[in-house]
């Protein structure tokens, strides 16, 4: 999917993962975040993770994306909650982000470790901008049960991107971190994330007709929909994985 079709199936969301809000609070609380401790969050999306945890924690820090829309989202939540002296949002590509070496107590990526080329390659940009002792957070999603073969393209995935859970621990252990916590999505936190796109594409596409790129945009609405339908939600799950070096 391009970053456009991204935004505009995502416009109706805060949390652009199969998270639930209760499940966000969840993992700040598990974290044991208090006042002063920094963040780094890269491919932030629209920084509701930083903003919620700015507010309910007295936490700081950087959130980095791509994205000019999802970003513009983000200022306003910033603004909404409170925390602009708190929440620094820099638009770029989250991979050649600079970020100050051992300068942050929270690294995270949640959901977008293709920014490393897969899972061990995104820990190992993250653990440069890491605390000795500090805690990194890593979302990405593992198979349930082994897939057939035509759900990697049905859901636009490669053979080789996502593994089962304990191959997903693995890849953490092999990256020479070791796995402390997790949080891990339900059907109701995918539903959540999945159902909202195909309103916010459909009443974008009403309003709309005239858009260059309309019949694109509502063809793969509808593979989109009927993977999620017939692979995705049986065979895909998703997780926040909460990591120490090792």
């Amino acid at each position: 999917m391009s970053l456009r079709f991204h935004e505009i199936a995502e416009s109706r969301q805060r949390i652009l993962n199969p998270f639930t809000e209760e499940q966000l609070d969840l993992l700040g609380r598990i974290l044991g975040l208090r006042a002063g401790m920094r963040q780094l969050d890269l491919a932030c999306g629209k920084g509701e993770m930083l903003c919620r945890w700015a507010r309910d924690h007295g936490t700081s820090g950087v959130g980095v994306d791509i994205s000019a829309v999802f970003l513009a989202a983000a200022r306003e939540r910033v603004a909404e909650l409170g925390v602009a002296d708190r929440v620094t949002l820099v638009q770029g590509d989250a991979a050649k982000y600079e970020a100050t070496p051992g300068g942050y107590d929270v690294v995270s990526c949640i959901g977008a470790t293709w920014i490393g080329s897969g899972l061990v390659g995104t820990l190992a940009l993250m653990r440069r901008a890491l605390k000795p002792g500090g805690l990194l957070l890593v979302g990405e999603p593992y198979w349930t049960e082994p897939p057939p073969t035509e759900a990697y393209a049905a859901l636009g995935v490669g053979t080789g991107d996502f593994v089962s859970l304990e191959g997903t621990l693995d890849r953490i252990e092999s990256a020479s971190f070791e796995l402390v916590e997790m949080v891990l999505a339900s059907h109701e936190g995918w539903d959540r994330y999945e159902a909202p796109h195909w309103w916010a594409i459909h009443d974008y596409l009403r309003a709309h007709p005239d858009d260059p790129e309309a019949a694109a945009l509502r063809d793969w609405a509808r593979s989109d929909r009927r993977g999620y339908f017939r692979y995705g939600r049986r065979y895909l799950g998703w997780g926040v994985f909460v990591l120490r070096e090792a």
